[in-house]
């Protein structure tokens, strides 16, 4: 290895100081262009030097061209420092003029407000009395809407309610006031509500049947009560404005009155029942148990699958079935027996007035034919043997009387077992459940309650019956115990003759 001359440890200081130079410009100027957006390219050449006159001249060259890329670098700076600062004197500007606006505005918004004032002094002044009359007014505009709203003649005058909620509206804003012919409006609307609540018109309009069909149906507006068809009444619903037909008509009397108003003349009058609460008694009434519900359907244990007995769907239970198939048991034989004991009657009638022919067809002309046939006979005889047909005739005569009796008396019976077995019922719902519900109740209370009238319902007309029945036989039973005494006495005063 060569040793390095005296001169060559300064030029080599040199040349390292401007090589850690030119690297640090170079990065320092690289963070300057990524800072500046700017990439400038220096093309330097790499050469390898020979000697320290070719390394100076190196380095002189880098330098001048290191220098011109600095000068670049600089002025570009520069006019981008300019253009900065133009941009901030435009803020500058743009600021102060936004400021000026603002403080114009808030001196307006300061002169509208006193101004405002003002006016609504002025306003105050000039409506006096007025403003009491139009909050008034809005008022009765709100409370107008809600009863023309619920009201059924809204079905034949429709779209009332839109002019009204916004006179309301208008007036709740105090900006605006109504004007005199928008209150005639309103007076005019409120005088024919009250002139059409006395009214009976018939009008079209669509009802909805309970199978979702709707059709044009001309109906009958009773005033602001009822709405009727041609097959009774009809619910209007207040929610959505609708007429529909009910589910089911109330009882013969009320959907009676209803047809015979839709069928009655011009000038006619015809009684009716008014629902004075717009629908709310006639959808109670339709709720109602039907006669059929409280006694029950002749298929109703076929139906309920609970029991094979008839009726058995009723209020009665089974009970009640009972108490009603004994009823007609005891009214059907009471019925045989009325009718088989008047031509009985009328049979033996006629054989009282014929004695002398016998018949085989009433109880008196086979008595007579007894006699016919015993004729030789003692009077004693004679006596024991139509004593013994007129006993014959009894069972003919008395036949099913005592079951119709039993059954008159039993009937009561049963419904007072009906009943302690409903109050049994309802004594348990409530050890279960509480009286807090009444609901739970009424199912016994409604056994107790039906088998009681069940019962009555039989007891009644089977005691009349066997009253009657038994009246009818005891007639039939005199004229054969009458007839066969002076028939025996007509055969002893002959004997007396015979053995005079």
């Amino acid at each position: 290895m060569k040793k390095l001359s005296k001169f060559s440890f300064p030029l080599l200081c040199l040349l390292v100081g401007g090589l850690t130079f030119g690297f640090s410009a170079n990065a320092q100027d690289a963070e300057e262009g990524a800072e500046s957006n700017v990439n400038l390219e220096v093309g330097l050449d790499i050469t390898e030097s020979t000697s320290l006159e070719d390394l100076l001249q190196i380095i002189e060259e880098r330098r001048i061209v290191e220098n011109e890329a600095h000068r670049a670098r600089e002025r570009q700076f520069q006019s981008s420092r300019d253009q900065q600062q133009t941009l901030l004197n435009e803020a500058i500007a743009e600021e102060r003029r936004e400021r000026e606006r603002s403080e114009r505005l808030n001196t307006r918004y300061e002169n509208n407000e006193t101004t405002m004032g003002d006016q609504q002094e002025i306003l105050d002044a000039r409506l006096g009395s007025l403003r009491e009359l139009f909050g008034v007014l809005s008022t009765v505009a709100g409370d107008t809407r809600g009863v023309f709203e619920g009201s059924i003649v809204s079905v034949e005058y429709p779209d009332r309610g839109q002019f009204l909620g916004d006179l309301a509206a208008k007036m709740g804003t105090a900006v605006q006031l109504a004007t005199i012919e928008e209150m005639e409006d309103l007076w005019i609307m409120l005088q024919r509500q009250m002139n059409e609540t006395g009214k009976l018109t018939r009008f079209e309009s669509e009802v909805e049947y309970t199978g979702g069909i709707r059709q044009d149906t001309e109906v009958i507006r009773v005033g602001d009560f009822n709405l009727i068809s041609s097959d009774g009444y009809l619910n209007y619903d207040i929610n959505v404005g609708e007429v529909r037909e009910l589910a089911r008509q109330p009882s013969a009397e009320f959907a009676g009155s209803a047809r015979d108003l839709y069928s009655a003349d011009p000038g006619e009058v015809v009684p009716f029942a008014i629902d004075p609460t717009r629908g709310g008694v006639l959808s109670l009434e339709i709720q109602k148990a039907t006669l059929g519900q409280m006694v029950g359907s002749p298929f109703g244990g076929i139906a309920t699958g609970s029991c094979y007995l008839p009726f058995c769907d009723g209020q009665g239970g089974m009970v009640g079935s009972i108490i009603i198939l004994v009823g007609f048991i005891g009214v059907i034989l009471a019925i045989e027996r009325m009718i088989t004991l008047s031509i009985m009657t009328a049979k033996v009638k006629k054989q009282k007035n014929n004695p002398a022919e016998s018949s085989e067809g009433n109880p008196l002309g086979r008595i007579i034919g007894v006699y016919h046939a015993n004729r030789e006979i003692d009077t004693e005889t004679l006596q024991l043997k139509m004593g013994e047909a007129v006993l014959l005739e009894l069972p003919r005569i008395t036949r099913n009387i005592t079951i119709v009796q039993v059954i008159s008396v039993v009937a009561p019976l049963m419904g007072l077992l009906g009943t302690v077995i409903g109050m049994i019922q309802t004594f348990q719902a409530i050890t279960l459940y509480g009286t807090g519900d009444p609901k739970i109740m009424a199912s016994g209370i409604s056994t107790a309650l039906m088998t009681t009238v069940l019962g009555l319902c039989v007891a009644i007309p089977t005691v009349l019956l066997h009253a009657l029945v038994h009246q009818q036989s005891l007639g039939v039973i005199h004229v054969l115990d009458e007839q066969s005494e002076g028939i025996i006495a007509q055969h002893a005063e002959e004997s007396g003759n015979k053995l005079d």
